[in-house]
């Protein structure tokens, strides 16, 4: 089962990559433009796809204007049954996108696989009221298999301005074995990892192409790397609180 993981992965990154290309290109472009007009990138998820958020986040060789949207009773830590029902109810991201501040220049990433449940599609459509340019990552199969349990019946998808396909197959379990009664081993966490890294490379490279200096972290393992990285922590810990959040309550 190894080996057949190993391929099934290596299957679905080679179909991202074969049919993604374009679109991918274009949402580095848009990052690297955001992040020049002194935008940010926002990401949010529920459930398992909240794991994407952090993965980019304060991240040693990464972009440092990255702001994750942390809902804790969406994620999984407060019980995970719990988060997938809030994720179902409609009308519930007006809770939290009121303390959520998302500007013109922002890019804002929302991450569902099956795309259907009201919370994700809710965030991308308020992102693109206040004029961020929105970016879904999905599942287009699986979303397509599924009806939408949005009040206006879109789904993910079709709620942004530009979306990319994980690949991840309807339920996102890539294996079977006879033995077992029902599809395992999901797919969507190594493809999203793969998809936002890749992304935030290439709108580095656009960056430096374009004369403007890139804001990456500098491994905090790395001699001399506080001073560096505080400075950049400076200029964006006003928009992504985060970054210093309780640093003040630090002793030894």
């Amino acid at each position: 089962m190894i080996k057949k993981y190993f391929d099934s992965v290596r299957d679905i990154l080679s179909k991202v990559e074969e049919c993604e290309s374009e679109k991918l290109n274009e949402a580095a472009a848009k990052v690297a433009e955001g992040i020049e007009k002194g935008g940010i990138v926002q990401l949010f998820g529920c459930g398992h796809s909240h794991v994407l958020t952090e993965e980019v986040f304060y991240r040693a060789g990464g972009l440092v204007p990255i702001k994750p949207i942390l809902v804790e009773p969406l994620m999984l830590h407060e019980g995970a049954v719990r988060s997938s029902q809030l994720e179902r109810q409609s009308h519930l991201a007006e809770t939290f996108l009121k303390e959520q501040i998302i500007e013109p220049n922002d890019v804002v990433f929302v991450i569902s696989t099956s795309g259907r449940n009201p919370v994700p599609i809710d965030v991308a459509q308020y992102a693109k009221e206040k004029g961020a340019f929105v970016i879904g990552i999905t599942s287009i199969e699986y979303s397509q298999s599924q009806p939408s349990r949005h009040h206006s019946g879109k789904h993910l998808f079709n709620s942004v301005d530009l979306v990319l396909d994980n690949f991840s197959v309807k339920g996102d379990a890539a294996l079977t074995y006879e033995k077992v009664k029902v599809p395992f081993s999901p797919t969507s966490t190594v493809m999203g990892a793969i998809i936002l890294n890749s992304i935030f490379a290439q709108a580095i490279r656009l960056m430096a192409d374009q004369g403007f200096e890139p804001p990456v972290f500098l491994s905090g393992n790395i001699e001399g790397s506080d001073g560096y990285n505080e400075e950049l922590v400076k200029k964006y810990e006003e928009r992504i609180p985060l970054l210093t959040l309780n640093v003040d309550e630090l002793s030894i």
